[in-house]
């Protein structure tokens, strides 16, 4: 008796971890996987996927608000702002280690998310959306009202270096795609352990039916808080990221396009799917570089070739949403089902039978002896 207690009490320890181990196991082949190809890379490759690590960092962050908790966020662009800004702030003036500057710059926009998360907790839908929206314009400006703290329209340089155990002539390029694809992996890796945690089916739970939620004892706004405070600190996250990536951080790298560009990605992507995050990062920067070298090579004019990234985002969107109304992650999945479901079907065929012990495949044993003489 005391060893079955046992194996359950192990059992159910255990469970908890299998989640995490897949995981783990699945970022570490991410993570050779990148390496191999940075390492194989051109400098301005190298860039992009850096650019594309940055990206998957907020849409990760805001595809688990949309897609889990049921809220709308047109902000995160002003959250990546704030991380940012903290970032260079603590490079020019502490300098301090690029991680601990990661941690600070995700807390700092962690607060500042949980106060709008606070105030927008009775919020639902368009109201909710434009609450965040007013966010979004609203806190850019700030910078020309403290000009000299945070520079003004002429914003912060962000200097950083490639270690010296690296070599002189490494390339800063490779070493930014190195700090910001480890980073987008312990992201996800973390994301998608709360998403399968306890908290993961509560932000499920409030999405589907937030009144019988509250009924099961579910404290509803406690949980549309902390998904805000989530979505934040990964928005932050994605700010810093985005500074030691470009090297300057100004008003106008975090304008109301580039929240819009975020849900963008976040909705063609597949919302609640952290794969559909990394999805629409792709398509999120190199779309825009795709359409802008198509519309050079036709020889259409700068005014003309800026619009095409914005025509292009229009009917990347409008395309996925009717041939993939979950997203590119969902289209991805109905294929698999598909594919899934063609096998099994040519496995049960009448030229592969499968093996009950009776010619024909049409019952078990169990079901041919009640099928005996009555």
């Amino acid at each position: 008796m005391i060893d079955r207690l046992t194996d359950r009490r192990t059992e159910r320890g255990a469970r908890p971890l299998r989640p995490l181990w897949r995981h783990v196991l699945g970022a570490v082949i991410l993570a050779v996987i990148l390496l191999a190809l940075i390492n194989v890379s051109s400098t301005f490759r190298d860039y992009q996927i850096a650019e594309v690590a940055v990206y998957v960092v907020a849409v990760a962050g805001l595809t688990f608000l949309i897609g889990l908790s049921g809220q709308i966020s047109i902000g995160n662009g002003a959250f990546m702002a704030v991380g940012a800004y903290v970032a260079a702030l603590l490079i020019i003036h502490l300098n301090w280690p690029l991680p601990v500057v990661f941690l600070v710059a995700a807390a700092a926009t962690a607060l500042v998310g949980g106060i709008l998360g606070v105030a927008a907790a009775r919020l639902r839908g368009p109201y909710l959306a434009g609450t965040t929206l007013i966010f979004a314009v609203a806190l850019p400006s700030l910078a020309n009202r403290y000009v000299g703290l945070l520079g003004g329209d002429q914003g912060l340089s962000v200097n950083i270096t490639v270690p010296s155990g690296l070599g002189t002539t490494f390339p800063l390029t490779r070493w930014q795609a190195w700090i910001t694809c480890a980073t987008a992996i312990v992201t996800l890796v973390l994301l998608a352990n709360l998403a399968s945690s306890r908290i993961g089916r509560s932000w499920r739970a409030v999405r589907d039916d937030e009144v019988a939620a509250a009924l099961a004892g579910l404290n509803v706004g406690r949980l549309r808080v902390l998904a805000f405070v989530v979505s934040a600190a990964t928005a932050g996250l994605g700010g810093a990221l985005l500074a030691i990536t470009t090297g300057l951080v100004a008003p106008t790298s975090f304008t109301l396009a580039l929240s819009i560009g975020l849900l963008t990605a976040a909705v063609v992507g597949g919302l609640g799917s952290l794969a559909g995050a990394v999805w629409g990062s792709l398509v999120l920067v190199f779309l825009p570089t795709y359409a802008t070298d198509v519309a050079t090579s036709h020889g259409l004019s700068s005014s003309a070739g800026s619009n095409i990234p914005i025509v292009v985002y229009g009917v990347a969107l409008i395309a996925v949403m009717l041939a993939f109304p979950n997203g590119i992650q969902g289209g991805v999945r109905q294929l698999g089902a598909f594919l899934m479901g063609t096998r099994r079907s040519s496995a049960h065929s009448p030229r592969n039978p499968p093996a009950t012990g009776f010619p024909d495949g049409s019952a078990t044993a169990r079901e041919h002896q009640e099928e005996g003489p009555r």
